[in-house]
Parts: structure tokens; sequence; C-alpha cells
């Protein structure tokens, strides 16, 4: 289970870094993925670009079930989870 909740942070932080340079790239502003994740704390959408970066721990987990590895997709799981949490007290 600890291997799925780290294979679905690194995801999370993958989809982050992924969904930060789409957006500064297609962006009016342009700028770098620094600029872009300080841009979305300033603006208050960090927490959505967060979610969107929890995306692909559906391809994670999906893929833990596909091969029978219960518990890592369970572990995938509590990492989104997690980033829900995360994203909710960001909110706040």
């Amino acid at each position: 289970m600890i291997i799925g909740a780290l294979v679905g942070l690194t995801a999370n932080i993958f989809g982050l870094i992924i969904v930060g340079f789409l957006t500064g790239h297609f962006s009016n502003r342009g700028g770098n993925l620094i600029q872009v994740i300080d841009a979305a704390h300033n603006e208050g959408f960090l927490g959505k670009l967060i979610s969107l970066g929890a995306v692909l721990n559906l391809v994670c987990f999906f893929y833990f079930l596909k091969q029978n590895q219960d518990s890592r997709a369970a572990g995938v799981l509590a990492a989104t989870i997690l980033t829900a949490v995360v994203t909710f007290i960001i909110k706040l």
C-alpha cells in the first residue's frame, strides 16, 4: 500500500507539473512553472491546478487494478484522498 501511495503522490506531482506547463504555454501571459504556480496561489486557483494534476492517479489506479495489485491501488486511492483533503484546506 505504501508503494501505491508513493506512486499516487508522484503521479500527482507530475500531473501538476504537466498542467502548470500547459497553463503557462497556453495563457496570454506566458511564463514558466514557478510563475504559473505563484500566479495560481495569488489568484486563488492553486487547488484547481492540484486537482487537475490528480487525474494521472486514475491511470495508476486502474493500471494496478488490472494487474491485480489491489493493495497498491488502495495506496493510490489513499493518495488521491489526501490530495482532496489538501485541496479542501487550501480552499478554506
